[in-house]
């Protein structure tokens, strides 16, 4: 049960939440086509929903330019924009993508969430806090712009047309009063406090400033109270409308695990991806049936009830119920608030967005995940935020798949002085004073997984390593890093082992794993081998091996690499008779 400081704080945080969304869900509505109170019905109950039934503690689900946008031009070839008809198609919708989201969660579809890799989500963060920023600017500056202008045309106007002095006034006054608060007193409603402050500014500007400084204000808001309302669409209009949700879905389920993500990760915080499936999935089930349209997490709204302190989800709900009694109760005093003071909290938050420290980390660690996440943000800015999480994912499985096309496979030989019985196996191009290389016998440690994608890589080095050798016609693979096989690593191998067979020489293996073993034994790799052909340690595999060795190369050799090799019993005993097993490891 929570405790009381927690659950002021998540009031405090849920006070916030509800006046962020009210200018917030009038505006997304109206972008959707739809009448403005269903801006508002989709920040209630929805986010009730998917706040009790979701994963995470911040992500408040609601309304969404994005899904706003994609709604609006999916259904307005179907009936005219703002008609009975059109709600009531709109409606359907969303209960369909609930169902389809619920789906996705319950076959336990949540592992996709799991392909969106942390340096693609830090690109998407950081674009999304640009993007929040520069939107904020619309307001900030009071611009005119034509709805849904995007980021480009905000920051073209933002240069060619003269900012509304009273507006960025407020607007600087709110971010200033923010992030000082934030700064001197963290534990503070400093969001609520700073967004009084903008409030009283913008009321002494209207009542006493000359009327080049007056700004826009919230005004006379509709009712939100949502009501319960089955939508009413033909038979013959499903399978059409299906198709639709299927799009939406994507668009919403990108949406929210990539904001989930992004603030669990800023919260530290686990997301349960399935769990999160299934209460977005709920939520539009249950929305579609009170009046509200498709909705998904919000990052215009998570990020600030982060910020604001809230510790649970119970800020998300307390956001929703006090939409209601607010809009009914003090629609006069909220018509004051100026969209310039939400504007100058906007920008607060997205500056905190900008994870500066984790960029240069990572431009110092890899350059080729850098670019990754420097092509996603360039995505989230320019595309829609969906395709952007898509693109990122797709690059980071791309950078994965071709590190590991080509595993590494290195060079061993022995370090130490020759008479050191305790000499360590060394990697030759890492180790300044190594011993030689034995002239019979070529040691090679594997590293990283043989398939499909990895076996021309490894084929080539393999032949590579068998022009150049010359006598060492044996070869030990130490296959402990060698994490797994498939069909076409298998095979690599027989052809390896013959290609070795055909001119005198063997492979070997030093402690393969299990899920190596496996498939070998499965496929017959491992009975053409032989067993004694794979070892569980490193002396036993060179004194069996040794004593495979052509004798008479041994005889001549001056570089008596192993201990083996000066024990002539070793060196002079039938190859039938060494010994070695395939023991468990």
């Amino acid at each position: 049960m929570p405790c009381a400081p927690a659950l002021w704080a998540d009031l405090l945080a849920g006070l916030l939440g509800a006046v962020l969304v009210l200018p917030q869900g009038i505006a997304f509505a109206t972008l959707a086509g739809l009448p403005p109170q269903y801006g508002l019905y989709s920040a209630v109950v929805p986010c009730i929903v998917a706040a009790l039934a979701g994963s995470s503690r911040h992500v408040v689900s609601g309304p969404t330019n994005a899904n706003s946008l994609a709604l609006f031009a999916m259904l307005a070839p179907l009936a005219a924009v703002g008609s009975p008809a059109y709600v009531e198609l709109a409606l359907a919708v969303t209960v369909l993508v609930g169902l389809l989201q619920f789906a996705t969660g319950a076959l336990r579809l949540g592992a996709i969430a799991n392909f969106i890799s942390p340096t693609a989500l830090l690109g998407f963060t950081t674009g999304a806090a640009l993007l929040i920023v520069v939107h904020a600017l619309k307001d900030a500056l009071e611009l005119t712009l034509p709805p849904g202008a995007s980021a480009g045309a905000v920051l073209q106007a933002a240069v060619s047309q003269a900012p509304q002095p009273g507006a960025l006034l407020v607007a600087l006054a709110t971010l200033a009063s923010a992030a000082g608060l934030r700064r001197w007193r963290p534990g503070s409603p400093f969001m609520l406090a700073a967004l009084a402050v903008g409030t009283l500014l913008a009321w002494a500007l209207q009542h006493w400033a000359p009327p080049a400084w007056q700004l826009r204000l919230l005004g006379p808001l509709p009712p939100a109270l949502p009501p319960l309302h089955v939508p009413g669409v033909s038979l013959e209009q499903l399978p059409h409308l299906l198709a639709i949700a299927a799009a939406l879905t994507v668009v919403a389920l990108a949406q929210s695990i990539a904001i989930a993500k992004a603030v669990a990760a800023r919260a530290g915080q686990r997301i349960d991806a399935n769990r999160e499936f299934l209460g977005q999935g709920l939520s539009n089930i249950a929305g579609g049936f009170f009046s509200c349209y498709v909705s998904c997490g919000s990052l215009n709204r998570s990020m600030p009830n982060l910020e604001a302190g809230a510790r649970s989800p119970l800020a998300a709900v307390f956001s929703a119920l006090l939409v209601v009694p607010m809009v009914a109760l003090t629609a006069p005093v909220l018509a004051w608030i100026p969209f310039a003071a939400i504007a100058g909290l906007l920008v607060l938050v997205g500056w905190t967005l900008l994870d500066l420290p984790r960029w240069h980390r990572l431009a110092a660690a890899s350059r080729q995940e850098l670019a990754v996440a420097l092509i996603t943000l360039a995505a989230t800015l320019t595309l829609r935020l969906e395709l952007a999480v898509l693109i990122g994912s797709a690059l980071s499985l791309g950078l994965y798949l071709h590190r590991t096309s080509r595993p590494a496979l290195r060079t061993m030989g022995l370090g130490g002085p020759r008479g050191d019985l305790h000499r360590p196996f060394v990697v030759l191009d890492h180790t300044a004073h190594a011993q030689p290389e034995c002239p019979q016998l070529k040691l090679l440690r594997m590293e990283g997984s043989v398939y499909f994608g990895a076996t021309a890589h490894v084929s080539d080095r393999l032949q590579a390593l068998r022009d150049a050798t010359g006598p060492q016609k044996h070869l030990l693979v130490m296959a402990k890093s060698m994490n797994f096989v498939d069909v076409a690593g298998s095979e690599l191998w027989r052809q390896e082992l013959r290609a070795r067979r055909a001119f005198g020489g063997d492979l070997y293996f030093h402690r393969p794993r299990p899920r190596v073993l496996d498939p070998w034994r499965r496929d017959g790799f491992l009975d053409e081998l032989g067993a004694d052909h794979v070892f569980a340690d490193k002396r036993s595999a060179i004194r069996t091996i040794c004593a495979r060795l052509d004798p008479a190369l041994c005889a001549r050799c001056t570089k008596r690499v192993f201990q083996e090799c000066s024990d002539p019993l070793i060196v002079a005993q039938p190859p039938a008779q060494a010994s070695s097993s395939l023991h468990p490891i």
